[in-house]
């Protein structure tokens, strides 16, 4: 679907950006030292940094992806919103305290604060730039996703420009900007879903019994890159070779065309009980080189899409099949234990003056995120069922929900989205290049570097990094942010949560048993899903069949085997290394 841009929509992603830039150029005069560029001088008050946790936190995959994964299959995409929230209890008990006692720039200095050892810093940094880099993926795709309807540019163009833009900030004001960026993206994230959610439960629910509601509709790329939509070229303005928007009732209970408004509970209860119509993706490659998708739709009872098991990544929990309820197991370790182990979240601990701020930082993240994560079930539900779902991307399901009820909350939805995106990135860049700087230039190579070069190189290596997020959001631009999000998280907790736990918690850690666990855990989670199914299908191209038959592992999430291997690695290098470190410090 091509939908036209409004210069509404341009005017108000113009004043977003506009004051987005503003801020970074403010605080960029006052930005000198590199503890002010990389930590924000540990000044940030304590509520605007819990604030800005939810900011940083409620990225692309949080706010386009999960809500294009519920609208498109139900409550498989709330339980990755559970996933990510349950983590923050482990970053609350564990990590928040002992991490801001630990630190000083980056994720490396709480794991080697008593060691000293550049073995630790080298592993720690770049365990730090993967996981950024990983997590920079569905950033940038839901960037590019955005940016088609709002301004009308391609993916590729979207892609770019959240690039030029977010390395303006970063080599400006660094984590300063960065933290005011995520601040005011992340309220206003939360007021206007808000805003949305009412707005849905106000309209209620409505069955759409026309014929062309329910008809199968067709893309074929053809081999020269141009795309027939249900039989004719695609095209913007036209009216025609564009997918119709769907998503719709077919069915509510006791016989009713609609409800009228609804509260939240009977809104929940009400789609329980009505049918619900699904759509089916059927790739095929034709004998000429050309390739059909046809979307088929699937009317389900609304108690079976109110529970796990639509999706093809849980297609199995409703079967018998252990290895499809190990891929959930999995994923959701992942998602619990990944929080505390993303440098761009671990990295906002030294930007709050002490550990109480710390504290109490997280608790305000983690009330304002659980509130988002409540209405992404609304707002997914909604666009599931009011007929604005565009079936080739599902990162636009809350963008097109917001537009079935204006111009000008679409403009700001989009406008507050694309502003996610940023303030995410920003983060994750800062992250990166705190990584370069400070971990592997200052303290693996030990290059004696005077802040103003810190924060010179800094800017030089955010540079480098956008370039490699733009390359990155161009080549994964299909796929569903929130899914990709989910690899990232497994990455981060199997490198890094071992590493931090067993420091704080375990005497016996050695600097040897930090070292070699994050290598493993890095190392055997990225082989593990690089060669797994969902790989060979969704990143190498592979038909569904195909890409089981050339999967080497069983399922496709690690974290249920790379997790547990980071620690026992760290356990048995530490016992073996450990009359070496005693001795050592005698």
């Amino acid at each position: 679907m091509l939908p036209d841009p409004s210069s509404l929509s341009i005017v108000v992603f113009l004043i977003f950006v506009g004051v987005t830039l503003a801020l970074s150029f403010y605080f960029a005069a006052k930005t000198k030292s590199a503890s002010g560029y990389f930590a924000a001088g540990g000044q940030i008050h304590w509520f605007v940094n819990g604030i800005a946790f939810a900011g940083d936190y409620l990225s692309a995959a949080s706010f386009l992806g999960i809500c294009g994964m519920i609208a498109f299959y139900g409550y498989d995409g709330f339980l990755y919103s559970i996933g990510f929230l349950a983590g923050w209890v482990v970053a609350l008990f564990v990590v928040a305290e002992p991490l801001k006692r630990l630190g000083k720039y980056t994720f490396a200095d709480a794991l080697n604060s008593q060691f000293q050892s550049r073995g630790i810093t080298l592993a720690a940094g770049i365990s730090t730039l993967v996981v950024s880099v990983f997590y920079l993926i569905p950033q940038m795709v839901g960037a590019g996703s955005l940016i088609k309807p709002l301004l009308g540019f391609s993916h590729e163009t979207g892609v770019v420009l959240v690039g030029v833009i977010v390395v303006m900030i970063v080599a400006t004001a660094g984590m300063v900007s960065t933290t005011y960026v995520q601040f005011i993206k992340g309220a206003l994230l939360v007021f206007f879903s808000g805003i949305l959610t009412i707005l849905i439960l106000q309209r209620g629910l409505k069955v759409d019994d026309r014929p062309e509601a329910n008809q199968p509709q067709t893309i074929t790329t053809l081999a020269d890159g141009k795309k027939l939509v249900n039989g004719l070229p695609q095209g913007r303005g036209t009216g025609q070779g564009d997918l119709r928007p769907v998503g719709h009732i077919s069915k509510l209970p006791g016989g009713v065309k609609e409800t009228g408004p609804l509260g939240p509970f009977q809104y929940l209860a009400t789609l329980q009980a009505s049918e619900i119509v699904l759509w089916k993706s059927t790739p095929q490659k034709n004998p000429d080189g050309s390739k059909t998708v046809t979307y088929t739709p699937q009317p389900k009872p609304g108690n079976e899409v109110l529970r796990p098991g639509n999706s093809p990544t849980f297609k199995g929990l409703q079967t018998d099949s252990v290895y499809s309820k190990l891929n959930f197991i999995s994923l959701m370790l992942a998602l619990f234990c990944g929080t505390a182990s993303l440098p761009h979240i671990l990295i906002r601990y030294y930007t709050v003056k002490d550990q109480a701020a710390a504290r109490l930082s997280t608790v305000v993240g983690i009330g304002t995120i659980g509130c988002f994560y409540v209405l992404t079930l609304f707002m997914g539900l909604g666009a599931m069922t009011t007929g604005t779902l565009d079936l080739t991307d599902s990162n636009m399901a809350a963008p097109m929900l917001a537009k079935s009820f204006g111009e000008l909350l679409f403009a700001i939805i989009s406008a507050i989205a694309f502003t996610t995106v940023l303030g995410t990135v920003s983060g994750l860049i800062v992250a990166a290049s705190g990584a370069v700087v400070h971990d592997l230039l200052g303290s693996v190579l030990q290059l004696g570097l005077t802040d103003d070069q810190k924060v010179r190189i800094g800017k030089m290596a955010a540079v480098v990094v956008g370039v490699i997020a733009i390359f990155l959001g161009i080549g994964f631009k299909e796929l569903n942010a929130g899914f990709l999000v989910g690899w990232a998280f497994s990455v981060a907790a199997s490198a890094n949560l071992p590493a931090l736990a067993m420091l704080l918690f375990w005497k016996g850690t050695t600097k040897q048993g930090i070292t070699v666990a994050i290598f493993a855990g890095m190392i055997s989670s990225l082989g593990w899903i690089l060669v797994s199914a969902e790989a060979f299908e969704k990143v190498y191209g592979y038909a569904g069949k195909d890409a089981e038959l050339m999967a080497l592992v069983p399922f496709s999430q690690p974290g249920i085997v790379t997790i547990p291997l980071g620690f026992i690695v760290l356990i048995v290098v530490s016992l073996l290394t450990r009359k070496t470190a005693v001795s050592g410090s005698a």
